[in-house]
């Protein structure tokens, strides 16, 4: 069995994880989705460039670790003059990256929208950009809930990636207590613990919410 004292001792520093965790996945979601929205947009475009674009960026991205894209934020911005926290790097490396898996599957969900929606909706005076954010998005969100919900789900592991840029997250303090403790078993053992926290309730809530969605 764990020992429980190392939690107890040791609350403060799990606690101070826990919650800047909670930070850079809650600012990583709403990046990741927004931007992911917009690859998506990008990818069925009629503008090529655009779709260029899009299917660069997430061929590009999905296709490398998540380390590395962090580590262009955190090494490569120094070179050019731009130095940020292993907080702001981290969490820029996790949206940019996740946001290429967000697209993949909202493209998708686009792509599975009957298109008489859209000949509709363009034929009863509505633009592009209207027809998507009133017309197709609403429909196409919808049908992606649990691939998107995953995405969640794997954006707050992913997390994680913080700890070896002193981002000051769970795992970042995990590995300090662990060096004080030496008790690395249990240590992490309660690292896991608290990533269950939030991951379970985002399982469940995903789960409730896609029923919901499907009764509607």
């Amino acid at each position: 069995m764990p020992d429980i004292s190392i939690f107890t001792d040791y609350i403060d520093i799990y606690m101070k994880g826990f919650v800047n965790t909670i930070w850079a996945s809650v600012i990583a979601l709403i990046g990741s989705f927004v931007l992911g929205t917009i690859i998506a947009i990008c990818r069925i475009s009629a503008v090529k460039p655009l779709q260029w674009f899009g299917t660069a960026y997430v061929e590009f991205i999905r296709n490398i670790p998540l380390l590395l894209v962090v580590f262009v934020f955190f090494y490569g911005l120094p070179s050019l003059g731009i130095t940020l926290s292993g907080f702001v790097c981290g969490t820029l490396g996790l949206t940019v990256y996740t946001a290429s898996f967000i697209a993949e599957a909202i493209r998708a969900g686009i792509m599975s929208v009957p298109i008489g929606q859209t000949e509709a909706a363009r034929s009863s005076g509505l633009t592009y950009a209207q027809t998507m954010r009133h017309v197709v998005l609403p429909q196409a969100i919808k049908i992606v809930i649990p691939p998107l919900s995953n995405q969640f789900i794997n954006l707050v592991k992913n997390s994680s990636v913080l700890g070896v840029f002193a981002g000051f997250d769970l795992m970042y303090f995990g590995d300090q207590v662990a060096s004080e403790t030496y008790a690395t078993f249990d240590t992490y053992i309660f690292v896991a613990l608290l990533y269950l926290i939030l991951t379970l309730p985002l399982s469940y809530g995903a789960l409730r919410l896609e029923r919901r969605l499907a009764r509607g």
